[in-house]
């Protein structure tokens, strides 16, 4: 079931990335409204990857290498 699942979410992908190609080339309308619904999606996914990247930053850094010299 999971690799159904992710044989979808890989052909929705190639989709929105043959639209983003598609609309910058002049295509129709509802070209252009999937490709920003998929810049959109990716500007999503890369915020939320920023965020999570910058909240496991916290407290991983606490003294350097523990040693005295």
């Amino acid at each position: 079931m999971i690799l159904y699942v992710l044989i979808g979410v890989l052909v929705l992908t190639v989709a929105g990335c043959g639209a983003v190609v598609w609309a910058s080339r002049g295509g129709p309308r509802w070209v252009r409204a999937v490709a920003t619904v998929t810049l959109l999606g990716g500007e999503v996914v890369r915020d939320g990857r920023r965020r999570s990247v910058r909240g496991s930053g916290r407290g991983d850094d606490a003294g350097g290498d523990g040693g005295s010299d």
